[in-house]
């Protein structure tokens, strides 16, 4: 387990879903705004929106707030934000991949790389993390929504590609075009999922220390600190050893 899964352990361990969450809040409404603005402004007719809307009331954002965003695009007042995926590497070589939402590249860019130098990494050229990564679509449920070969059967069905069961609870891996029709299958079968989302899931993994550890959260930290980042994802993978001491 690696890369977005472990850090959404840290960063529950960390507290900082609690300090982070009207930042949070607004990076789901940009994201159900931009969608909103290049599809259809209704939900059930655009994928991308759905999903959307689908994780932010994952993250308890508020119907007003998805509304809002919504209403935003339509009334045409929305800004226009182009979609930027930066790369790099972090600390111990880390690969990172970084998506933005951005009004003003030069701006997006200035500062990410601020933040890769402060934190002891390097920005790269497009393409030179990527190829460690496969982009997957991934719904997750809770431990108990079933056993691990019902979670299984299911996923089969719905046409997914691999499960990975833990006490954790259930992550579900489909191709990055079949997650919408993935996503409303398994709903069928096994209710409402915790999440359905595009991911970028890390092929090769590289092994953190404590020191490496810390380092690399400081840079995660920074990164999703920013307003104009919408999603980090790297390539580490930390032992449990090292995790009950973060």
């Amino acid at each position: 387990m690696a890369g977005h899964s472990k850090w959404a352990n840290i960063q529950h361990r960390k507290g900082r879903q609690d300090a982070a969450r009207s930042k949070l809040f607004s990076k789901l409404a940009k994201e159900i705004t931009v969608a909103a603005k290049m599809g259809d402004p209704d939900p059930d007719k655009n994928p991308r929106l759905r999903l959307a809307v689908k994780e932010a009331k994952s993250n308890s954002v508020p119907k007003d707030v998805i509304d809002r965003a919504i209403n935003k695009a339509i009334g045409g007042d929305a800004e226009s934000y182009d979609e930027i995926r930066y790369e790099g590497y972090g600390p111990d070589g880390v690969a990172v991949i970084v998506e933005a939402m951005t009004d003003n590249r030069n701006r997006t860019a200035s500062n990410v790389r601020s933040i890769f130098t402060k934190s002891g990494g390097n920005l790269a050229e497009t393409g030179a993390v990527s190829f460690m990564f496969e982009r997957k679509g991934l719904v997750t449920y809770p431990a108990s929504v079933g056993d691990a070969d019902a979670v299984l059967e299911a996923a089969i069905e719905a046409g997914a590609e691999d499960v990975e069961s833990s006490e954790d609870g259930h992550e579900i891996y489909c191709a990055d075009t079949d997650l919408n029709e993935v996503s409303n299958a398994l709903e069928e079968t096994l209710g409402e999922s915790d999440t359905s989302k595009l991911i970028w899931k890390p092929t090769t993994t590289t092994p953190l220390q404590l020191d490496g550890a810390q380092k690399l959260m400081k840079l995660i930290n920074a990164l999703e600190d920013d307003d104009d980042v919408q999603h980090v994802t790297a390539n580490f993978d930390i032992s449990d050893e090292v995790m009950e001491q973060l």
